[in-house]
């Protein structure tokens, strides 16, 4: 019997145009110079005790001719990103009838607290949120989801888990959650329906 829904976060309750094509189109630098920079500043970024991640991207951009400041550059980052609100919708009526609803995302500090301030919706419509640079787990290894499990004493069976992101969806069906990746609303919908009803 499903117990819990988790969901992942970006690309699932927010959507956005890639960050590198949004830097290109409007500061001119190209894609393949920033991606780099993205995957390996996030690295660091989302793990516990960074209290600026700014410093860790500063140098980086400006060797790639991306002059910007910190204010400047989070806030054309995080305001591109759009809420879904029929997933919110459904969210809570989950919660009505019974479900445990969770997000598991990988995330740093300043971003997280833009959601906070700009998407207090997603964070009443669930029971809790766990960001890893709160948690000190990184979604794929199992500890992620491990922690979940064992803080909501649930099993991995009597869990249905979406996240845009194939290497974790892989990772958490190697411990048992029935985890499946996020096309859209709709199809998400129709996945747990059918769960929940058979």
């Amino acid at each position: 019997m499903i117990k819990a829904i988790i969901f992942d976060l970006n690309g699932v309750f927010l959507q956005a145009e890639y960050l590198t094509k949004r830097v290109e189109k409007k500061y001119g630098i190209p894609g393949e110079k920033l991606l780099p920079i993205l995957k390996e500043v996030m690295a660091i970024a989302r793990k516990p005790g960074i209290e600026d991640s700014f410093a860790l991207w500063r140098p980086k951009l400006k060797k790639i001719g991306f002059n910007i400041d910190r204010e400047e550059f989070f806030n054309f980052w995080f305001s591109g990103e759009k809420l879904v609100p029929k997933l919110i919708d459904y969210t809570k009526k989950l919660k009505e009838r019974g479900l445990k609803v969770f997000i598991l995302s990988n995330n740093f500090k300043e971003r997280t607290k833009y959601y906070r301030k700009n998407f207090p919706e997603i964070f009443s419509s669930v029971d809790k949120v766990y960001f890893s640079w709160e948690t000190g787990f990184v979604k794929p290894d199992p500890k992620a989801y491990l922690n979940i499990l064992r803080e909501q004493r649930l099993r991995p069976e009597e869990c249905l888990y979406f996240d845009d992101s194939e290497e974790n969806i892989k990772s958490a069906q190697k411990l048992g959650i029935r985890a499946i990746k996020y096309i859209s609303f709709l199809e998400t919908k129709k996945i747990i329906e059918t769960y929940l009803t058979t």
